[in-house]
């Protein structure tokens, strides 16, 4: 165990290659989709289905992690803030798996396997189906542009705490800091 009013390492390292990844998938999956189609088109449909993975991957271990290590205590804060606080982290942990899983079923019905990193073909888990994938593609949408929002609200929660109130919220996740 470390300094309970730091997070562990393993907690910063998650932290870290998670928001990566969300950022980057978020970004090429704005981008992909208007591109027309083309071979440059696909690869980054698969980059985005890797991403798409690894953030599941990841978050099931983040999850578990959690579960272990506990999040160190936030400091002093009116109740609303802390409550808000728990609130986007818990529709974080469930836009983790939302985001990914659904644009997994919605890349599984619209007949476009996932090979990971073209090697690994993983199995589709819903049928292939056209009237299911039209369901599944704006489902993956919209989770994700509220997991654009969520990260967006967890940001400017950190940073107002950095550089408004100063009470060190920030430097609990930034390696290599006292």
């Amino acid at each position: 165990m470390t300094n309970t009013r730091r997070y562990h390492p393993a907690s910063m390292a998650l932290h870290w290659l998670l928001a990566l990844l969300i950022l980057g998938s978020l970004a090429v999956g704005l981008y992909m989709t208007g591109l027309p189609f083309s071979p440059q088109r696909l690869k980054l449909y698969n980059w985005h289905k890797w991403a798409g993975v690894l953030i599941l991957v990841l978050s099931a271990a983040r999850l578990l992690w959690r579960l272990v290590q506990k999040p160190p205590a936030l400091p002093a804060m009116p109740a609303w803030q802390a409550r808000a606080a728990h609130g986007a982290h818990l529709a974080l942990y469930v836009l983790f798996f939302a985001v990914p899983l659904s644009g997994w079923a919605y890349s599984s019905a619209a007949g476009f396997p996932i090979v990971l990193f073209a090697v690994l073909p993983l199995p589709d888990w819903v049928p292939v189906s056209r009237e299911l994938a039209e369901t599944l593609k704006p489902v993956h949408h919209y989770l994700a542009y509220a997991l654009a929002a969520i990260v967006g609200l967890h940001v400017a929660g950190a940073l107002k705490h950095h550089f408004i109130d100063r009470d060190g919220l920030l430097l609990r996740m930034l390696p290599g800091r006292a």
